[in-house]
């Protein structure tokens, strides 16, 4: 079998994760097996039309000087290089850039280069950070990841392990074009992985991970219970689930179903109140639930740029009435909510 460049690193600590002793090794090695199927799947150029153009972008990045400054802890996550880069360097870099767009989630620095994304990223990881407990030396989940902004902010704060999981091939290519200026082989480098697959490709009770992130997601699953299940199992006993999504102001018993559009997107199923979901996590296996963060989204947060040019949330709201979605429902309301695997 003939390993991509890309991900030979990605093989490389699954197999050093599948020699752990225990329930840690066993759920590895699993996943080891199935890793060559997964990736030919999550990258078939038959199924994804822009594969091919995104991944051409990608293998024509500039090389670039070795010495770099990484910033990890940053708000925009990135490299820059003291000796600089070419004019030339610049250039071609934001035109390979700028053909994997729509960029989502960040924001980005590399070198010169700043990449605005529709997302302030940034915004969710510091009203988050504080609750965290400390990453450091944890082996890492981030389920619908994106294009991996938050998955280095995890690495910045001291994760060994973490691993991006999204279906997204698009985001795929994003993260491996960040890395390229990060350094595939500087050490914080080393610890963040990519792989295009869902949650319900990840091996049945892994039990394996110290901290699984899951933000953005479960309202995009049709049955929350069991999206809370699969992340109760790929956590080992005591570890941290970090989980955020859209809410409804109510009580716990207090859940929206909207039609079939919610801010224009037309896979959103259930919106509880973060009572409901706080009581949801409870039934799923979890302890020490609390709700630590809980706020509207604004035109800020959340916009257009110039590196993420269709509608954005402005465009999904009432235009009479920013307090409601274009359908009529609450405008968009996120909480944070953090428990333990019991």
């Amino acid at each position: 079998m003939s390993i991509s460049p890309y991900d030979r690193d990605l093989y490389r600590a699954f197999t050093e994760l599948a020699c752990e002793p225990g329930a840690i090794g066993d759920g590895f090695a699993r996943w080891l097996g199935a890793l060559p199927v997964q990736l030919t799947e999550g990258l078939d150029r038959k199924r994804h039309a822009d594969l091919k153009a995104w991944h051409g972008a990608l293998e024509k990045l500039p090389t670039l000087p070795i010495e770099r400054e990484v910033q990890l802890d940053a708000d925009r996550v990135g490299a820059r290089f003291p000796t600089g880069l070419s004019t030339g360097q610049q250039r071609q870099s934001e035109n390979l850039l700028r053909a994997m767009m729509p960029w989502r989630k960040g924001p980005y620095q590399l070198d010169e280069l700043h990449i605005d994304t529709e997302w302030r990223s940034d915004w969710k990881w510091q009203r988050l950070a504080p609750h965290l407990s400390d990453l450091t030396h944890r082996r890492v989940l981030d389920v619908g990841g994106g294009n991996g902004y938050h998955g280095w902010r995890m690495v910045g704060a001291g994760a060994a392990f973490t691993l991006v999981i999204d279906p997204s091939p698009r985001f795929y290519c994003q993260f491996h074009a960040v890395r390229h200026f990060i350094g595939a082989d500087h050490p914080q480098g080393r610890n963040l992985h990519f792989l295009p697959v869902g949650i319900e490709d990840v091996p049945a009770k892994m039990t394996a991970f110290d901290t699984v992130f899951s933000m953005g997601v479960l309202y995009h699953r049709p049955s929350p219970m069991d999206h809370l299940f699969q992340l109760r199992d790929a956590l080992r006993p005591g570890g941290e689930l970090v989980l955020e999504t859209l809410v409804v102001e109510g009580d716990v018993t207090t859940v929206l179903m909207p039609g079939e559009r919610y801010a224009a997107m037309p896979n959103v199923y259930f919106l509880p109140s973060s009572q409901a979901l706080a009581h949801w996590c409870e039934r799923a296996g979890f302890k020490d639930v609390r709700i630590v963060d809980e706020a509207m989204t604004t035109l800020d947060e959340q916009r257009s740029t110039d590196w993420m040019t269709y509608h954005s949330l402005s465009d999904f709201l009432d235009p009479d009435d920013p307090r409601l979605t274009r359908e009529g429902h609450p405008a968009p309301r996120r909480a944070v909510l953090i428990a333990t695997r019991a």
